[in-house]
Order: structure tokens, then sequence, then C-alpha cells
């Protein structure tokens, strides 16, 4: 069994840890990036123009089913934005064009077009204020200073809002979660990552009679809850969610040792689940 590969930022990702070429083409996750070489570049016997290289420290995966290479941070690496990715947003003011956002404290102000929402106009776009939240992708990081960080609210192909949930986020409460957790919160859907997050699949089942919750992650490390269906317990079962949460992100707990951790805090903070 072959060892996990990590990457310091510029180095090359190996070819022989690629996934197997397939009839779709290679798609580079976060933290990766397609580099072309110049002919004097080249080695002798290699005649690829072009190399794959980490832009921040940290475990290289692979999803063969999808050709998809990623490299996945470490707990608490500080948020690269990089096109594509799916992040929570904060308006800190706007102008006629625009609204400049906060993605990370330490980076400068992303911007999101007025009309950068399905179906939105002139007459209809969102009244955003100060302090809002959004749910939105990254549309581009720029090259060189004094470029901005833009970001989207649609699908720029169909101008639907795909995946579903983009656009303002209202009500519910914002957590911080380290960038790490955030990743693995994100890839839920895959089996690998099921296994190792169970959290919010437990925290499903034990809150399903009470209204559920929804859920938003970025992956700038931000995860907003809302479970504004039951008004009588909406903040116990939303404190019960990010304790949860940030719990986890301290901790390298186990599936089962997850499972106990969400019995635990609902039994403390007397929910009736």
């Amino acid at each position: 069994m072959s060892q996990p590969s990590i990457l310091l930022p510029g180095e090359q990702v190996p070819s022989d840890a690629l996934p197997s070429t397939g009839p779709a083409p290679l798609r580079l996750g976060a933290g990766a990036r397609l580099l072309h070489k110049s002919q004097s570049q080249h080695s002798k016997g290699t005649p690829k123009d072009y190399e794959i290289v980490a832009t921040q420290a940290g475990l290289l995966s692979t999803d063969q089913k999808r050709n998809t290479i990623t490299i996945q941070s470490f707990p608490n690496h500080r948020y690269i934005p990089t096109v594509n990715d799916l992040i929570i947003a904060q308006v800190h003011r706007s102008s006629q064009d625009f609204h400049h956002c906060i993605i990370t404290p330490h980076a400068p102000f992303a911007v999101l077009g007025q009309l950068a929402f399905e179906g939105a106009s002139k007459k209809t776009r969102p009244n955003l204020k100060q302090g809002d939240l959004v749910y939105a992708r990254v549309l581009s990081v720029g090259v060189g200073a004094g470029t901005d960080i833009e970001l989207t609210c649609v699908n720029p192909a169909t101008g639907k809002a795909e995946p579903g949930g983009l656009g303002p986020l209202t009500g519910g409460m914002l957590f911080d979660v380290s960038t790490g957790l955030a990743a693995r919160l994100m890839k839920t859907g895959s089996s690998a990552a099921a296994e190792s997050v169970a959290v919010l699949e437990e925290l499903g089942k034990k809150l399903e009679s009470k209204g559920g919750f929804e859920i938003a992650v970025g992956r700038n490390g931000k995860v907003w809850i809302d479970c504004s269906s039951n008004s009588d317990i909406a903040v116990k079962m939303t404190i019960a969610i990010g304790q949860c949460l940030k719990e986890l992100d301290r901790q390298n707990l186990s599936p089962a040792e997850q499972r106990k951790l969400v019995s635990r805090v609902i039994r403390e903070l007397k929910i009736d689940a």
C-alpha cells in the first residue's frame, strides 16, 4: 500500500499519483494548479509541456471515479481562494455595480456583481446590506497585484443558482471551523468522507423529529446553520450543531465517538430528541 503524499507549495504532483486516464478530462480541485513549461524546461524524453504543482501545503487526494486531484489543506491552514470553490461571504459595503465582500479577515475584499443572482435585474436584485451573508462560488481569482477575486451566485453557463442554495443566507447563525474540517464536511457525499465524518448524519437523525436544520458549508471555513423551522428550540438546536462541529474540529474523533458526542451534547442542552 503506497504512502500518502504530502506536498509543499510549489512542489510538483508526481505523475504516478495522477488518476488513471479515463473518458473524462483531468480536473484540478483546491490547492492544485496547472503550469505550462517553456521549451527550454522540457526534460529529455518527456514531451509533456505542462506540470501540476501544489499551491498550498497538504495531503494529495485523488478521485479515480471523477478523475480529480485535490490538495487537502491541514486543519488550520488559511484559506486561499480557488476558482469554483463554494464559500460563505459577508457583505462589507455596496457600490452601484458590486457588493464588496469579506471572505477571510486577512484577504482583500471580493466583488460580487449586483446582478450575479438567479433572475436578478435592476428592479429585482437582492437588497443586501452590510453584514448580510451570501453563499457564493468563486468565479475568478485574477492574476497579479491589484486584481479582484470575483464571486457569483449563479452558474455562468445556465444562469441558474446551481448547486441549490446559492444566494443570500437569511436568519441562522454562522460558525467558524478550520478549512480542513470544512473540506471534509463538503465531501460527505463520497463514501470515504462519509466514513470519517458522521456527525452531520447523526445530527440529522436526532433532530429530524424537531424539524431538522439547514446547513451551508463554505470552503473558507464558514458554516451557516438555520433551525428556524422549530422556533421553540431553534437556538438550542443551532448551538448543539455548532458545538458538535467545534469539538470535532478540535479532536480527531472516530465515527463512533462522533455519535457519542452528538448524544451527549443533545442531552446536556436538554433537547428532547
